[in-house]
């Protein structure tokens, strides 16, 4: 049997060789710094529910949930990723992209392992298809990356490459420290969090979310595991009324949503998220296990007039380096506001958040920051 201590660890009495191996194990994964008890779960019966993301795994004694980055321990839920950083870098906001979120800045960017979708597409699948490890990891304490930042003169802290929701808990105590030393702290998401996490997110100091939106319900039925794009909508609604900053990426994926699909992501952006919020379309190129030929830059243009004549104020392209599309545009004359070369920006013509021409309201969260290129 196993006795509960209040400590969460798990004493042994008349076990036989396997349950000892097992209990062992769990004690082994338990020292780890790396494992944490996870901040929103619930009992049911013997086993425990995640709550962190939407697929809300029913996950039994001793086994882990769907990504991999959470298991059940003598009932209780843990997150065995806290602080196991896999990826490290300064990046240009551009490149998340955030267009209108600190302008020019750069972000110290951080990812773990796994991820809670199953794109055949991934393009960051090095991480994000690689399931975590306890036995080998990379631990780094919250205040060390929050003085990495600092030290290297970011303007910001981004949690990206692969999906930001399996670092929950370790973001959480990143952001809180890293926005009481005056950085910005964003998520680069699939937007499939629960609104409990995105709330606590958005407490924790989380002011910048980027949602990549995959396609229709038949997109998301067919190669992102059984998930609900409706869920995907709901959290770019609230997250625009909590009044956290909100930009959507639409990856237009050859034969895949590169056709009627690109006007009901339009029609829903309109609805959801509004016309203030920027939307861009990416160009796709073939990646992991997908092969399909990249995205034609035609088909990427029509889709930026067909949200522009629906009423998007600032629609974009991606991935085709100086494209016009790739500007800020004034939404009521037209002027040229900001413009981009790949990730970086060659001009900057905004005036206390106004169009210097027409006066108009350009919708823009934080300041412009001018780096060297």
């Amino acid at each position: 049997m196993i006795m509960h201590t209040p400590c969460g660890l798990a004493e042994t009495k008349s076990l036989n060789k396997t349950e000892y191996i097992a209990i062992n194990e769990m004690e082994k994964i338990l020292s780890k710094p790396t494992v944490k008890r996870a901040l929103l779960y619930t009992r049911v019966g013997n086993n425990v529910q995640c709550n962190t993301c939407e697929r809300k795994c029913i996950i039994p004694e001793g086994s882990y949930g769907w990504c991999g980055t959470r298991i059940n321990i003598n009932g209780d839920l843990y997150t065995i990723v806290y602080g196991d950083i896999s990826g490290l870098e300064s990046r240009p906001i551009e490149i998340k992209p955030f267009y209108h979120y600190w302008p020019g800045s750069t972000s110290l960017t951080f990812s773990t392992w796994s991820c809670n979708f199953s794109c055949p597409w991934c393009q960051n699948s090095n991480l994000s298809r690689v399931k975590p490890d306890t036995r080998y990891v990379n631990y780094i304490e919250p205040y060390e990356i929050v003085n990495l930042a600092l030290k290297h003169s970011d303007d910001g802290l981004c949690v990206s490459f692969n999906e930001p929701t399996m670092l929950f808990e370790y973001s959480i105590d990143v952001f809180r420290i890293g926005s009481r030393k005056g950085l910005y702290c964003c998520y680069v998401s699939n937007g499939y969090m629960t609104l409990e996490a995105l709330k606590i997110l958005a407490k924790s100091g989380l002011t910048g979310l980027k949602i990549d939106v995959k396609g229709d319900r038949e997109v998301y039925k067919n190669y992102i595991g059984e998930c609900d794009v409706d869920i995907v909508w709901r959290n770019i609604r609230e997250a625009r009324n909590m009044g956290l900053h909100v930009e959507v990426v639409n990856l237009v994926i050859t034969g895949v949503n590169d056709d009627v699909c690109i006007c009901e992501i339009i029609e829903r952006h309109l609805k959801e998220a509004g016309p203030e919020t920027p939307i861009h379309f990416t160009r796709y190129f073939p990646a992991y296990k997908f092969y399909n030929p990249p995205t034609r830059i035609e088909t990427l243009e029509k889709a930026y007039k067909m949200a522009k004549k629906a009423g998007i104020y600032y629609p974009y392209i991606g991935n085709v380096p100086g494209s016009p599309y790739g500007n800020t545009y004034c939404p009521n004359c037209n002027y040229t506001l900001i413009k981009r070369y790949g990730f970086s920006i060659i001009k900057y013509d905004v005036t206390d958040n106004k169009c210097p021409k027409c006066g108009f309201k350009i919708h823009l969260t934080g300041r412009y920051i001018r780096k060297k290129l």
